[in-house]
């Protein structure tokens, strides 16, 4: 899935990772229960390889450009233990400026434990504690970094469903706080499976991800405002792909967000959704007039936890999905846990999403997408309230297209994959 507001994820809210995306992802969904004696599924996996990034460095530049953190502020720090150097040079920078730094250490058995283990009768409750972190704090960081990909195999879709629609009003209290939040990952974070789907050695994908991280934040901001106008300015936008996508929707009079890597004194401004980034940063959304999403989006290959799904095709009319269809190990999974999701908001078009970040390169081979590398295009259903909506379920399908053509009232802005602003 894109994201769920990133607080959110604190809370297990649910959404549907297609092709790449952030947040609360297909990392941590799937269908039909399972004994709570599974073994962990990061027990076996290889230790992580140290950053080849400057940690100190890193954590200090999250504290007082990205999050913008002052003094008094009271800042959420959240990660695996495997990251604990770099959340706690985060908490230390955050001292060091006068803020109040927590850390919240979570693992895959802690977080695969508290849904198998955890009876269904309090799925539907609404978690107090994080509901009442909205009232307390102004900052969250968080370093998103699932170990595997298939964490909830066997989770049942229904459970989940009812963990998501608890999670929803969570969500809507960190917006209306204007909580700022980061999130380091974004659908990139060095691991090994995810190296794989992306044809690169895990080595390869962590000297992407830190120097898609690493880069020049003034030249991204200098490139986002330039999308970001191009955006205000036009109406219809219409995204074609050889592998059949052809979708048309109007975006006029839509406030336009820009992902890229600080919030700044405009951004807390604005609140709500301006006040949040997602590193590596690089992109430009927008959400769609209601009712204008007309055609056919086709997603050649994703994986749903781990299984893949072949040629999932999504069909709208009236701004909203009419039709679904797809093949692959995978599909009938991710179809049932859609269907577990009883709410129709799910089903409307969500959002436009341009990448703009030119240091973060996938192979041509690659079987999945992500948001940043500049000239990708991603569209999504349902949760949209991180990209400036109105549709807080919490739900969606992420659709990542590189290698697209879209025209802006018919001229060319990205071309097979090449971003022409």
């Amino acid at each position: 899935m894109k994201r769920q507001l990133l607080i959110a994820a604190l809370a297990a809210a649910v959404c549907t990772s297609l092709g790449g995306c952030q947040g609360p992802t297909s990392e941590g969904t799937g269908p039909a229960a399972a004994p709570t004696t599974t073994p962990d599924a990061s027990s076996s996996a290889a230790p992580a390889k140290p950053a080849p990034t400057d940690m100190e460095q890193l954590a200090q530049r999250l504290v007082t450009q990205s999050a913008a953190v002052k003094e008094g502020d009271a800042v959420l720090i959240t990660g695996r233990a495997h990251d604990a150097e770099l959340l706690e040079n985060i908490a230390v920078n955050v001292r060091k400026v006068g803020g109040f730094p927590m850390i919240e250490y979570s693992s895959d058995r802690l977080s695969k434990r508290m849904f198998f283990d955890v009876p269904a009768q309090y799925d539907s409750q609404v978690d107090g504690l994080v509901r009442s972190l909205a009232d307390v704090l102004d900052v969250v960081i968080s370093v998103n970094n699932f170990t595997s990909e298939d964490l909830f195999e066997g989770a049942d879709p229904k459970r989940m469903a009812d963990r998501g629609k608890a999670s929803e009003s969570i969500g809507a209290a960190f917006l209306k706080k204007n909580v700022r939040t980061v999130e380091v990952g974004n659908n990139l974070y060095p691991t090994q499976w995810r190296a794989a789907r992306f044809g690169m050695s895990e080595d390869e994908l962590s000297r992407t991800f830190w120097n898609g991280v690493n880069l020049d934040y003034s030249e991204l901001q200098a490139r986002g405002a330039q999308v970001k106008a191009a955006l205000a300015g036009g109406n219809e936008v219409h995204i074609t792909h050889p592998n059949g996508t052809d979708l048309k929707v109007r975006v006029q009079g839509r406030p336009v967000l820009v992902s890229d890597g600080i919030i700044g004194a405009d951004d807390m401004k604005a609140g709500g959704a301006s006040a949040s980034v997602y590193l590596p940063a690089g992109e430009v959304f927008t959400t769609p007039v209601a009712g204008t999403a007309e055609g056919k989006l086709v997603n050649s290959r994703t994986f749903y936890r781990g299984k893949q799904v072949d040629n999932l095709t999504l069909t709208f009319a009236g701004g909203k999905v009419t039709g679904m269809s797809g093949s692959g190990p995978g599909y009938e999974g991710m179809k049932a846990e859609y269907d577990a999701v009883g709410d129709a908001r799910k089903d409307l078009f969500g959002y436009v999403d341009f990448g703009i970040n030119p240091n973060v390169k996938l192979p041509a081979t690659s079987q999945v997408g992500n948001w940043v590398p500049a000239g990708t295009v991603t569209v999504g259903t349902g949760s949209n309230t991180w990209a400036g909506g109105d549709n807080s379920v919490p739900y969606g399908i992420t659709v990542s297209l590189p290698g697209s053509t879209v025209t802006l009232d018919g001229k060319p802005v990205v071309e097979n994959g090449v971003l022409k602003l």
